[in-house]
């Protein structure tokens, strides 16, 4: 079996959390949420769970609730009743994402996909996202206290019905598969552990189960969705195998490679963004490589491309359709005469652009009266918390100082002068 890259736990863990299960253990939670919503301190909360629930009871009560509180903003009301780890809970994907990927593995099974191996459960928030969604499913993982987790918590929200939580190698099931079923599942999702002694892997093949298994999978099971790493080279992804990078707000939250009965395009940028009516996903797609973007001359306006059109190397997309130019062949930086009303960008207008020179970039500032400065960067190794500070002044106003090149040539582009 695949080493355990989380990392050995507490002694006496799954003890912990069946005594947690328990209706003492519940009220012990319940207090301990409290607790912690309230600001109680560390001390003063252990203290009172100790006088209320006993000492057995207290130091658990207090971890678990901890990170309920923690995942709330995250999981909304579930929070309040999940099981999660502080492993568990970086790892674990937001659930309204994990909704969409349940959605769509279905959908692209169609009647012939009504169980799903989920493998390698960790505390089985893709197992709820599944069942939710009407599927049965197989949770397996090497790890017990990943299976105790992920039962605890499919019990929790009303789903144990819909669940089976096994021991199983991921490694040997994929080995296993046969006829585009793994585990006697018709679709498969995998999340392989892409860290290891609080760091992370950055080599796909030393992830748990490694690179190998994941492209055994994608290629023996056709309805898969595969968790990767945001920074996954796209030479690693298998022919007729869709990629898809996926923004919360401009920041890159999960990477997915998609099974081949599900792939529809070459590679897809998703960018959810907040809206009046909620949130809206929207996507970029190619059905082959779209090149690069043409360069021309710094114009009226900077771009800057959502980090999942960067990723997914579809900048001459957007670029197209903001009828834009990169400002240097090597920056996923755009520009044009106009700003973009765009979800694949931010706009910036831009006031001067002049070579990078920290003695005239201060005194430019202020002579605008500028003090307060937001600084980006790319493709330069200045510090940007560093260079805002330098360039601190005593006026009112605020600028964007974006440094980057253009041309080749160390450039910055000042923004929204007043």
């Amino acid at each position: 079996m695949p080493a355990d890259t989380s990392g050995p736990h507490p002694e006496g863990a799954l003890e912990q959390l069946a005594l947690l299960r328990t209706a003492e253990g519940a009220a012990a939670l319940e207090l301990a949420t409290s607790l912690h919503t309230a600001g109680v301190d560390v001390l003063a909360g252990l203290d009172r769970l100790r006088a209320t629930v006993g000492a057995e009871l207290a130091g658990p009560a207090w971890g678990y609730a901890r990170l309920r509180v923690r995942a709330r903003p995250v999981f909304g009301a579930d929070a309040d009743r999940l099981f999660l780890t502080t492993d568990t809970l970086e790892q674990a994907g937001r659930p309204e994402l994990a909704a969409r990927r349940a959605a769509r593995l279905l959908a692209a099974g169609g009647d012939e996909v009504d169980s799903v191996a989920d493998l390698g459960c960790a505390a089985g928030t893709d197992t709820i996202a599944l069942a939710r969604a009407g599927a049965s499913v197989l949770a397996v993982d090497v790890d017990p206290l990943a299976r105790e987790l992920t039962a605890a918590n499919v019990e929790a929200l009303g789903l144990a019905d819909r669940v089976w939580v096994v021991a199983g190698d991921a490694v040997e099931l994929v080995a296993a598969a046969r006829g585009g079923e793994v585990a006697n599942c018709a679709a498969a999702v995998l999340d392989p552990a892409r860290r290891a002694g609080g760091r992370r892997l950055l080599d796909p093949d030393r992830w748990s189960p490694p690179w190998s298994t994941v492209v055994d999978l994608l290629d023996r099971v056709p309805v898969t969705a595969v968790k990767v790493a945001p920074g996954l080279d796209h030479d690693r992804v298998p022919e007729g195998v869709e990629a898809e990078w996926v923004s919360v707000r401009g920041s890159i939250v999960e990477a997915l490679l998609w099974g081949r009965a599900v792939s529809s395009v070459w590679r897809r940028a998703t960018v959810v963004q907040d809206g009046p009516a909620g949130r809206t996903a929207h996507e970029l797609t190619a059905d082959a490589d779209p090149g690069h973007a043409p360069t021309g001359p710094v114009r009226g306006w900077l771009h800057e491309p959502d980090p999942a059109v960067i990723r997914s190397g579809l900048v001459s997309l957007a670029a197209a359709e903001l009828e834009a130019t990169l400002v240097d062949p090597t920056i996923a930086y755009l520009t044009s005469d106009a700003p973009a009303d765009s979800p694949w960008v931010t706009s910036y207008r831009v006031d001067e652009v002049l070579p990078f020179n920290l003695k005239k970039l201060k005194a430019l500032l202020r002579s605008r009266g500028v003090g307060r400065v937001t600084v980006k960067k790319r493709g330069s190794a200045i510090e940007p918390e560093e260079l805002a500070r330098q360039l601190r002044g005593p006026g009112e106003s605020s600028a964007t100082v974006v440094v980057t090149r253009v041309a080749g040539k160390p450039t910055a582009l000042v923004c929204g002068l007043p």
